[in-house]
């Protein structure tokens, strides 16, 4: 994460769950010279920041009120050598002289134990180590090593190049190599964009989600994070302070279904990988509703006392306790992205009849939940139901098993997995369907079995092809969910008390579920409309947090967030006109 000004303030070693090195993010009150990596422009007057076109590259240029201007070049090296894919936990920084005579210094201090302490330090002749716990990092620069001790102000007179990673010798020159890496990672990105199925409109809103949610997964394993940062709050001082560097059988399951629609299947390939393992481990089919990146099943929830938090908003929560939760949704949410694997003949890996098999366990776990109480996607802490939406994607594992068995051959199977998926919607229709006296439909769906109330999730009802958009019961339910939860151009998730009290903020994603239910229900202005507002809503970098102020418009909670990112993806792609109209 990268400020405005150029300053690194938010980066976890040795991977994006792990303790983070640069946290002056949620420092809080204790101020940013702790925990960050920042280029100071001396009488700077100005910041302006972009992305090298379809990268992840961050340039941003430093200007001082005498005519002296500095670029600075961020990125995270990543290309092909020797065969395989090169990717350090590195961080390569390059700073150019632009114009006028520029002094600059640098400021780097990372910490160690959740900011507990500054990470002890040793040099070289042009390197630096930082002792940060177990991962010891090494900064090798061309810039005299004492100009960065010392936090020395001087003339930028040539490009300076900085390779802080793995505590290892840099082999070759850093001023080539850096300058070579910059090269070669440009030109990874840009052929990764150049295969992507992009809708004709908003471009480049797509292109920026599409590049960030990759950026979300975590490459060895496969795993896909829900964000990449912990304790931002949905609201400030509510005390919805969560750890989200983790992977969420729901979160996951979007992304991959959003960047399939783009045509990212290397993503979808490396979380299936993540999920047959989740599968292989999982005791009589039994599922958790996250996992760490690893695979590790056991996530334990705590404080880390020493970070105040984002603008002082604590607590800041390591771990997170929802692991043990009982989410019953999350059965058929590793069922529909597998499921593909059997049918599409671009996968390097077709799925058999022993993936089927395996698959099948899941099946059996989404077949006896359908109707049991579970804690739902909104993960509530304190109190369980039936949810109606837990109990739709039950049905939508049953009913795709039995897609898979009829495309197999295995008719038997077939047979019994819809079976299962007739008795589910029954049993969805019967106990969700909440009667309304005088309602043009006779009622709606309710967010619970037996319940009366509504959440957001009901949106999906469509998307997962439980019904049809222009079924009564959609459109009454479509109705409903809007009159209750609707806040002008944005959505509550749910408008009830929970665990922290009443909502605060919008939930971004329901924002877009509602886009794409107005689109499915032929209300196209409203839907285009509404979708204009929330691009307008993104950050400089084109990215969105899991919440909104639906009042004021200020982005809270983590950043950035996987779910709304798929929202922008899902909605450009429903809205944009077609290649073939333009063409």
């Amino acid at each position: 994460m990268i400020d405005e000004a150029g300053a690194i303030v938010w980066g976890c070693v040795p991977r994006v769950d792990g303790d983070p090195t640069f946290c002056a993010l949620l420092r809080g009150d204790k101020g940013q010279d702790a925990g960050t990596w920042r280029f100071e422009l001396e009488g700077q007057v100005s910041a302006s920041q972009h992305y090298l076109r379809n990268t992840p590259i961050l340039v941003t240029r430093l200007e001082d009120a005498n005519g002296g201007a500095v670029e600075i070049y961020d990125f995270a090296p990543r290309f092909e050598r020797e065969g395989r894919m090169y990717r350090p936990v590195a961080y390569a920084r390059i700073v150019r002289p632009v114009s006028g005579a520029p002094r600059i210094r640098t400021i780097l201090t990372p910490m160690s134990g959740y900011g507990a302490k500054l990470a002890p330090i040793t040099q070289g002749s042009n390197h630096v180590r930082y002792l940060v716990e177990r991962n010891a990092m090494r900064l090798t620069t061309d810039c005299p090593v004492g100009y960065v001790l010392d936090e020395r102000w001087f003339r930028l007179e040539k490009s300076l190049h900085f390779f802080l990673g793995p505590d290892e010798p840099f082999n070759g020159n850093v001023e080539h190599d850096v300058d070579a890496m910059l090269q070669k990672t440009g030109h990874y990105w840009r052929m990764w964009v150049r295969g992507l199925a992009t809708p004709l409109d908003w471009q480049d809103a797509v292109i920026r989600a599409a590049i960030t949610l990759k950026l979300c997964q975590h490459e060895e394993t496969g795993a896909i994070v829900a964000a990449l940062t912990t304790s931002i709050p949905e609201a400030p001082g509510s005390q919805r302070n969560w750890d989200y560097r983790y992977c969420w059988i729901r979160d996951a399951y979007y992304t991959v279904q959003a960047l399939n629609h783009l045509g990212a299947l290397d993503v979808l390939e490396k979380y299936l990988a993540y999920l047959r393992n989740i599968v292989a481990d999982a005791p009589g089919g039994v599922v958790q509703p996250l996992y760490a990146v690893s695979g590790a099943k056991e996530i334990i929830e705590w404080e880390a006392p020493d970070l105040p938090g984002y603008r002082n908003t604590g607590p800041v929560r390591v771990g997170n306790a929802a692991y043990y939760q009982v989410q019953n949704d999350c059965y058929g949410q590793i069922v529909l992205p597998s499921i593909q694997a059997f049918w599409d003949q671009r996968l390097l890996r077709i799925a058999n009849e022993d993936d089927f098999r395996g698959l099948e366990q899941i099946g059996e776990m989404a077949w006896k939940t359908h109707d049991q109480p579970d804690a739902g996607l909104w993960e509530l802490r304190t109190r369980t139901a039936i949810h109606t939406y837990s109990s739709v994607m039950s049905w939508a594992a049953c009913d795709r098993l039995a897609n898979a068995a009829e495309h197999l051959g295995i008719h038997d199977r077939a047979a019994l997995w819809r079976e299962r998926a007739d008795t589910v919607r029954a049993h969805i229709d019967e106990s969700a369907w909440h009667l309304v006296e005088g309602h043009d439909a006779g009622g709606h769906y309710a967010a619970s079995f037996g319940g009366s109330q509504l959440d957001a999730s009901l949106l999906q009802m469509v998307e997962l092809r439980y019904l049809p958009a222009d079924d009564p019961r959609f459109k009454a339910t479509l109705k409903a969910v809007q009159k209750a939860l609707r806040r002008g151009e944005h959505m509550l998730r749910y408008d009830s008390e929970d665990d922290f009290g009443l909502p605060e903020t919008a939930f971004n994603i329901c924002t877009f579920w509602l886009i794409e239910a107005l689109h499915r229900s032929g209300e196209d202005e409203e839907a285009r409309r509404i979708f204009e507002a929330m691009l307008a809503h993104r950050t400089k970098s084109g990215l969105l947090s899991e919440d909104m102020d639906f009042e004021t418009g200020e982005l809270w909670g983590n950043f950035p967030q996987t779910y709304s990112l798929v929202g922008i993806i899902n909605c450009a792609g429903q809205l944009s006109r077609s290649w073939r109209d333009w063409r």
